[in-house]
Protein backbone atom coordinates (compact mmCIF):
# COMPACT_ATOMS: atom_id res chain seq x y z
CA UNK A 1 0.00 0.00 0.00
CA UNK A 2 1.55 3.39 -0.99
CA UNK A 3 0.21 6.04 0.66
CA UNK A 4 1.36 9.95 0.33
CA UNK A 5 0.94 12.88 2.43
CA UNK A 6 0.28 16.70 0.38
CA UNK A 7 1.64 18.68 3.31
CA UNK A 8 3.42 22.17 4.23
CA UNK A 9 5.26 22.99 7.18
CA UNK A 10 3.44 24.57 9.88
CA UNK A 11 -0.12 24.06 8.59
CA UNK A 12 -2.51 21.07 9.99
CA UNK A 13 -1.46 18.69 7.75
CA UNK A 14 0.63 18.19 11.15
CA UNK A 15 -1.81 16.37 12.63
CA UNK A 16 -1.98 13.61 9.50
CA UNK A 17 1.54 13.55 9.18
CA UNK A 18 1.97 12.90 13.51
CA UNK A 19 -0.68 10.14 12.83
CA UNK A 20 1.42 8.62 9.89
CA UNK A 21 4.56 8.19 12.26
CA UNK A 22 2.83 7.24 15.00
CA UNK A 23 0.76 4.29 12.62
CA UNK A 24 4.59 3.52 11.90
CA UNK A 25 3.61 1.85 8.33
CA UNK A 26 5.90 3.57 5.26
CA UNK A 27 4.76 6.86 3.94
CA UNK A 28 5.53 9.60 1.30
CA UNK A 29 5.30 13.17 1.44
CA UNK A 30 4.86 15.67 -0.98
CA UNK A 31 5.35 19.47 -0.06
CA UNK A 32 3.14 21.94 -1.74
CA UNK A 33 5.34 25.56 -1.96
CA UNK A 34 2.20 27.85 -0.94
CA UNK A 35 4.20 30.81 -1.73
CA UNK A 36 4.79 29.47 -5.61
CA UNK A 37 1.01 29.19 -5.97
CA UNK A 38 1.70 25.36 -6.21
CA UNK A 39 -1.48 24.84 -4.16
CA UNK A 40 -3.14 26.62 -6.94
CA UNK A 41 -1.98 24.17 -9.79
CA UNK A 42 -4.34 21.96 -11.95
CA UNK A 43 -1.77 19.48 -10.76
CA UNK A 44 -2.97 20.08 -7.18
CA UNK A 45 -6.26 21.38 -7.50
CA UNK A 46 -7.40 17.79 -9.18
CA UNK A 47 -6.11 16.65 -5.81
CA UNK A 48 -8.12 18.92 -3.70
CA UNK A 49 -10.60 21.41 -5.29
CA UNK A 50 -10.25 23.28 -2.31
CA UNK A 51 -6.79 23.93 -2.97
CA UNK A 52 -5.71 23.28 0.50
CA UNK A 53 -3.32 20.80 2.74
CA UNK A 54 -3.60 18.18 3.78
CA UNK A 55 -4.41 15.64 1.30
CA UNK A 56 -3.51 12.16 1.88
CA UNK A 57 -3.26 10.13 -1.75
CA UNK A 58 -3.87 6.18 -1.34
CA UNK A 59 -3.45 3.64 -4.32
CA UNK A 60 -7.50 3.59 -4.74
CA UNK A 61 -8.58 7.22 -4.26
CA UNK A 62 -7.50 10.61 -2.22
CA UNK A 63 -8.71 12.26 0.95
CA UNK A 64 -9.02 15.64 2.16
CA UNK A 65 -10.25 17.29 5.10
CA UNK A 66 -8.45 15.88 8.10
CA UNK A 67 -11.71 14.58 9.76
CA UNK A 68 -11.93 12.15 7.13
CA UNK A 69 -8.39 11.96 6.61
CA UNK A 70 -7.64 10.85 10.27
CA UNK A 71 -11.05 8.77 10.78
CA UNK A 72 -9.35 7.04 7.98
CA UNK A 73 -5.95 6.23 9.57
CA UNK A 74 -7.56 5.11 12.57
CA UNK A 75 -9.59 2.50 11.25
CA UNK A 76 -7.26 1.41 8.71
CA UNK A 77 -4.76 0.60 10.98
CA UNK A 78 -6.69 0.07 15.11
CA UNK A 79 -3.62 -1.37 16.34
CA UNK A 80 -1.73 2.51 16.02
CA UNK A 81 -4.38 2.93 18.20
CA UNK A 82 -5.25 6.74 16.87
CA UNK A 83 -9.03 6.32 18.92
CA UNK A 84 -10.79 3.77 20.94
CA UNK A 85 -12.60 1.56 19.20
CA UNK A 86 -15.87 2.06 19.19
CA UNK A 87 -18.74 0.45 21.00
CA UNK A 88 -21.94 1.32 18.50
CA UNK A 89 -23.10 3.46 15.69
CA UNK A 90 -23.53 6.65 18.23
CA UNK A 91 -20.34 6.10 19.62
CA UNK A 92 -18.74 6.07 16.72
CA UNK A 93 -20.62 9.67 16.02
CA UNK A 94 -19.65 10.82 18.96
CA UNK A 95 -16.36 10.49 17.98
CA UNK A 96 -16.57 11.95 14.63
CA UNK A 97 -17.49 14.88 16.53
CA UNK A 98 -14.84 15.26 18.89
CA UNK A 99 -12.60 15.60 15.70
CA UNK A 100 -15.02 17.91 14.01
CA UNK A 101 -14.77 19.97 16.62
CA UNK A 102 -11.05 20.95 16.10
CA UNK A 103 -12.36 21.33 12.20
CA UNK A 104 -15.43 23.10 11.90
CA UNK A 105 -14.73 25.11 15.40
CA UNK A 106 -11.15 25.50 16.99
CA UNK A 107 -9.71 25.88 12.83
CA UNK A 108 -11.35 28.42 12.06
CA UNK A 109 -10.48 31.00 14.96
CA UNK A 110 -7.14 29.86 14.53
CA UNK A 111 -7.21 31.72 10.97
CA UNK A 112 -8.72 34.62 12.39
CA UNK A 113 -6.07 34.86 14.95
CA UNK A 114 -2.89 34.22 12.60
CA UNK A 115 -4.14 36.02 9.91
CA UNK A 116 -7.37 38.32 10.56
CA UNK A 117 -6.73 40.91 7.57
CA UNK A 118 -8.14 38.09 5.25
CA UNK A 119 -11.77 38.44 7.01
CA UNK A 120 -11.78 42.45 7.31
CA UNK A 121 -9.73 44.92 6.01
CA UNK A 122 -11.56 47.97 6.79
CA UNK A 123 -9.33 50.52 9.01
CA UNK A 124 -8.49 48.78 12.61
CA UNK A 125 -10.85 45.87 11.61
CA UNK A 126 -8.05 43.14 11.92
CA UNK A 127 -7.60 43.62 14.94
CA UNK A 128 -10.95 43.67 16.35
CA UNK A 129 -11.70 40.60 14.50
CA UNK A 130 -8.05 38.85 16.24
CA UNK A 131 -9.85 39.91 19.94
CA UNK A 132 -13.03 38.09 19.16
CA UNK A 133 -11.44 35.35 17.72
CA UNK A 134 -9.38 35.31 21.04
CA UNK A 135 -12.12 35.54 23.46
CA UNK A 136 -14.07 32.86 21.57
CA UNK A 137 -10.91 30.64 21.24
CA UNK A 138 -10.67 30.84 25.00
CA UNK A 139 -13.86 30.12 25.44
CA UNK A 140 -13.67 26.42 23.34
CA UNK A 141 -10.67 25.65 25.09
CA UNK A 142 -12.03 25.84 28.51
CA UNK A 143 -13.15 22.36 28.42
CA UNK A 144 -9.72 21.20 27.10
CA UNK A 145 -8.27 22.90 29.95
CA UNK A 146 -10.67 21.23 32.43
CA UNK A 147 -10.03 17.24 31.09
CA UNK A 148 -6.22 18.15 30.74
CA UNK A 149 -6.07 19.10 34.85
CA UNK A 150 -7.35 15.94 35.35
CA UNK A 151 -5.95 13.25 32.68
CA UNK A 152 -2.76 13.18 31.06
CA UNK A 153 -5.05 13.37 27.36
CA UNK A 154 -8.22 14.41 26.28
CA UNK A 155 -9.91 10.97 26.14
CA UNK A 156 -7.76 10.40 29.57
CA UNK A 157 -5.04 7.83 30.50
CA UNK A 158 -4.85 6.76 26.76
CA UNK A 159 -3.83 9.14 23.90
CA UNK A 160 -5.47 9.63 20.69
CA UNK A 161 -5.05 11.64 17.78
CA UNK A 162 -6.93 13.99 19.19
CA UNK A 163 -4.09 15.36 21.08
CA UNK A 164 -1.98 15.86 17.89
CA UNK A 165 -4.94 17.81 16.94
CA UNK A 166 -4.84 20.07 19.91
CA UNK A 167 -1.05 20.21 19.96
CA UNK A 168 -1.54 22.28 16.30
CA UNK A 169 -3.96 24.47 17.12
CA UNK A 170 -1.54 25.47 20.21
CA UNK A 171 1.35 25.98 18.40
CA UNK A 172 -0.05 28.10 15.56
CA UNK A 173 -1.81 30.69 18.24
CA UNK A 174 0.66 30.61 21.33
CA UNK A 175 2.94 31.50 18.17
CA UNK A 176 0.89 34.34 17.32
CA UNK A 177 0.47 35.84 20.92
CA UNK A 178 -2.27 33.88 22.40
CA UNK A 179 -2.27 34.49 26.52
CA UNK A 180 -0.99 31.16 27.77
CA UNK A 181 -1.65 32.15 31.44
CA UNK A 182 -5.02 30.69 32.00
CA UNK A 183 -4.47 27.57 29.94
CA UNK A 184 -1.26 25.53 32.32
CA UNK A 185 -2.85 22.09 31.37
CA UNK A 186 -2.34 22.41 28.10
CA UNK A 187 0.57 24.26 28.52
CA UNK A 188 1.74 21.29 29.83
CA UNK A 189 0.31 18.77 27.27
CA UNK A 190 2.04 20.70 24.42
CA UNK A 191 5.13 20.07 26.67
CA UNK A 192 4.33 16.66 26.59
CA UNK A 193 3.56 15.80 23.07
CA UNK A 194 7.02 16.82 22.01
CA UNK A 195 8.65 14.86 24.23
CA UNK A 196 6.41 11.47 21.99
CA UNK A 197 8.84 10.26 19.47
CA UNK A 198 6.48 10.41 16.63
CA UNK A 199 5.96 13.93 16.86
CA UNK A 200 9.55 14.58 17.25
CA UNK A 201 10.12 13.03 13.73
CA UNK A 202 7.10 14.41 12.05
CA UNK A 203 8.77 18.18 13.33
CA UNK A 204 12.21 16.87 11.96
CA UNK A 205 10.68 16.42 8.74
CA UNK A 206 8.51 19.66 9.09
CA UNK A 207 12.69 21.21 9.56
CA UNK A 208 13.68 19.80 6.58
CA UNK A 209 10.84 20.78 4.37
CA UNK A 210 11.23 24.06 5.86
CA UNK A 211 14.97 24.11 4.86
CA UNK A 212 13.80 23.57 1.25
CA UNK A 213 11.19 26.00 1.05
CA UNK A 214 13.99 27.90 2.10
CA UNK A 215 16.67 27.22 -0.39
CA UNK A 216 13.58 27.99 -3.15
CA UNK A 217 13.07 31.62 -1.89
CA UNK A 218 9.88 29.98 -1.17
CA UNK A 219 9.37 29.81 3.05
CA UNK A 220 6.57 30.89 4.88
CA UNK A 221 7.39 32.54 9.04
CA UNK A 222 5.52 30.09 11.10
CA UNK A 223 5.60 31.92 14.17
Amino acid sequence: MTITLCFAPGTCARVPLIALEEIGTPFETKLIAFMRGEHRTPDFLSLNPAGKVPALILDDGVLTQNTAILHYLARRFPQARLLPTAADPLAEAQMLARLAWFSADLHPLVTRIRMPHFFCDLDGSPARVRELAETAMAFQLAGAERDLASAPWLLGDDWSILDAYLYWVWFRITGAGFDTAPFPAITDHARRMEERPAVQRALAREREAEQALAAQGSAVPLR
